[in-house]
């Protein structure tokens, strides 16, 4: 056999190679984008993913529709991949909205529940308030349960209208603010990375400038760095497990955003180490010499010289370290827990998006919300790479100048 035609060959099985890696990626994205993509709205990202509950206090007032019956029908602020409409919408005058009577089924329940469909503008449901005088910002999907006591529980739509109509003067509404969002998600997910890399970036640049700088090459620092590369491919729920066991239970800071954090930074601590230094050494020790022979300490050097020209490589640690904590579950899901709330303090319990992905696919079987929030983190981790390398970029080039 010729040798352009083992090169052909090579070339061939590289081509293929190349193709099935890209396939695959396309074909995983392209499945996410396609699941989630009709779930993905400002509501879903901006609300949170239980119900809220609302009374609405307001006063009724007589406010006719400005819309033909045609727009109004053409209202449909449901989803319809769970919701069906079975009556409506019928608009009533003394509280100035539309109302319709909706079947919502998803994977675990299956309920009939009467929507807010349209509101009229100048309608007293805008200038509601809860029982602390907050203004409260009903929109056109809230739930409406009550109204003054009267509950609309095995009701018709007909029957919902003439109630309401046959009210006036004070009113009290309950309301009830559809779930599904993952607002919650986003900021717990955003503290952890915040948080987690606090902790692990300076003691990961630290632990480098020791390996690199002062270290002397032995046993040592081979067991050291040894070390660091093993803790880097054992698996995230050994981790949970030492975080359960040590900062949950032994230091009592319970099932938290901190615990959570803690074990993430050490998840990351082989990761920043072993990048960083490898950044160290690539800066030419000429430099090192030269700020030296000027006078400057071992120190100055460091933080002056190697560490600026090391910029680069370390912000590719804080790149892989940002993936590392968005794309992390099994250890939170021991540490940081599954309340989907935002943590009012360090020590509440979170749910990051790739916890709530798993809790929303394994417990409800709702593939398509899970696809939606997947699209969120893929977004997310790009955002957050374009943001880094940007600003990798730009002390880049100061340090040139």
């Amino acid at each position: 056999m010729s040798r352009k035609i083992k090169d052909n060959i090579v070339k061939s099985i590289i081509y293929l190679a190349t193709a099935i890696t890209l396939s695959v990626l396309l074909f995983i994205l392209g499945f996410i984008f396609v699941k989630g993509i009709g779930l993905v709205n400002w509501d879903f990202l901006t609300r949170d993913y239980n119900e809220k509950v609302f009374y609405a206090f307001t006063q009724s007032e007589e406010i006719p529709m400005s819309i033909d019956t045609d727009t109004l029908s053409k209202n449909t602020p449901y989803d319809d991949r769970y919701e069906t409409l079975t009556e409506g919408p019928i608009y009533i005058e003394n509280i100035g909205a539309a109302v319709s009577k909706i079947s919502y089924k998803n994977y675990t329940s299956e309920k009939e529940q009467f929507v807010i469909s349209y509101i009229e503008k100048g309608s007293p449901l805008l200038n509601a308030k809860d029982s602390t005088g907050a203004t409260i910002n009903i929109k056109t999907d809230f739930i409406l349960e009550s109204i003054n006591g009267e509950s609309f529980e095995n009701l018709t739509l007909d029957e919902v209208v003439s109630i309401i109509s046959s009210q006036s003067g004070d009113l009290k509404i309950k309301v009830v603010q559809p779930g599904g969002g993952i607002k919650s998600n986003i900021i717990t997910t955003l503290y952890m990375v915040l948080i987690s890399l606090l902790v692990a970036l300076p003691i990961g640049i630290f632990g480098a400038i020791y390996l690199t700088e002062y270290a002397k090459p032995g046993r040592i620092v081979n067991i050291i760095r040894f070390a660091a590369e093993t803790l880097a491919g054992i698996p995230s729920i050994v981790f949970g497990l030492f975080g359960m066991a040590f900062f949950v239970v032994a230091l009592n800071l319970q099932i938290s955003l901190i615990s959570g954090s803690l074990t993430v930074a050490i998840i990351l601590l082989p990761v920043i180490i072993r990048s960083t230094e490898e950044a160290l050494k690539t800066v030419p020790m000429a430099f090192r010499e030269g700020s030296l022979a000027l006078g400057a300490t071992k120190l100055q050097t460091i933080f002056k010289v190697v560490l600026p020209c090391a910029v680069p490589g370390i912000a590719t640690a804080v790149l892989l370290s940002i993936g590392r904590v968005v794309g992390e579950s099994a250890a939170l899901l021991l540490t940081a827990g599954t309340v989907s709330q935002i943590p009012g303090t360090l020590f509440s319990p979170g749910s990051t998006l790739t916890v709530q992905a798993y809790y929303i696919a394994k417990e409800e079987g709702n593939i398509e919300l899970a696809c939606a929030i997947g699209i969120v983190i893929i977004v997310i981790v790009i955002v957050l790479n374009i943001l880094s390398r940007i600003t990798s970029d730009k002390l880049d080039v100061f340090n040139k100048k």
